[in-house]
């Protein structure tokens, strides 16, 4: 596929508009850009474990270039993260980074590679590799600068490689199975999304529980509290006293 040609998905076409508000401001950009690179650089160490572990030699072969490309990923987005985080007002308060809405090459997160099979690894990368070339494809479109539209030029044109020949290894090794390679990959990256937005979910209601029980519920036990203590008479009280059968069966 060339690069001209991937455009995106439709959902990510469609949220043109959100992803242009994102990466509007620039010390968000900033912000985005470094922690792409750090899940670049992450990526390009496992891809290398990955290479030491395959007995295939054509796969060494690729996931060292494919390991390369992935620092030298590191290296672009640092470099313009962090001339972009240079010329930002370092008193300006920080703004929402919006990581859910442009999450970058996320599935290399997620990668693990040891005890994990050429097919199955190919498969996983081959759909990372997709997700993140159409959210690049959308990236490069709306960032407002053009050094940054660069950056994610060079990166998509590596991202489109990674995807074909990932593809194309996987249908190497497995040629009757590929598809249900695939489908299981798309059934794990569909459940560990899953698994993240409900642990955002769950973080979200204890916020509101501790948020009603600290504002709702504590302020009426605090004037009970109040009310009884004005029924306490001041001082001293005299003791009960207890005569008899009663008296004898306590300690005090």
């Amino acid at each position: 596929m060339r690069v001209h040609e991937h455009r995106g998905t439709p959902l990510e076409r469609a949220l043109r508009p959100v992803h242009r508000w994102v990466w509007s401001d620039t010390r968000r950009r900033a912000r985005k850009l470094l922690t792409f690179a750090a899940t670049e650089a992450d990526g390009g160490r496992d891809l290398s474990r990955a290479a030491e572990l395959t007995a295939d030699p054509l796969l060494r072969r690729l996931f060292l270039r494919h390991a390369s490309d992935e620092q030298r990923h590191a290296e672009l987005l640092l470099a313009r993260g962090r001339s972009l985080l240079a010329g930002v007002d370092p008193g300006r308060a920080g703004v929402f980074e919006a990581n859910w809405i442009a999450p970058g090459e996320r599935g290399l997160d997620d990668l693990r590679v040891d005890g994990e099979r050429d097919a199955p690894l190919l498969a996983f990368l081959h759909l990372s590799e997709k997700a993140a070339a159409g959210r690049f494809a959308v990236y490069r479109e709306v960032v407002p600068d053009e050094e940054t539209r660069e950056v994610f030029r060079r990166i998509l044109r590596d991202e489109v490689f990674h995807m074909d020949y990932t593809r194309s290894q996987l249908e190497r090794l497995v040629p009757a199975r590929h598809g249900r390679h695939l489908w299981l990959a798309r059934a794990s990256r569909l459940w560990k999304g899953y698994l993240r937005v409900a642990s955002a979910v769950a973080g979200l209601l204890g916020t509101l529980v501790l948020v009603a029980q600290y504002f709702l519920i504590l302020p009426i036990f605090a004037l009970l509290a109040k009310r009884a203590a004005r029924r306490e008479r001041p001082g001293w009280s005299e003791p009960i006293r207890r005569e008899g059968r009663a008296a004898l069966e306590r300690q005090y």
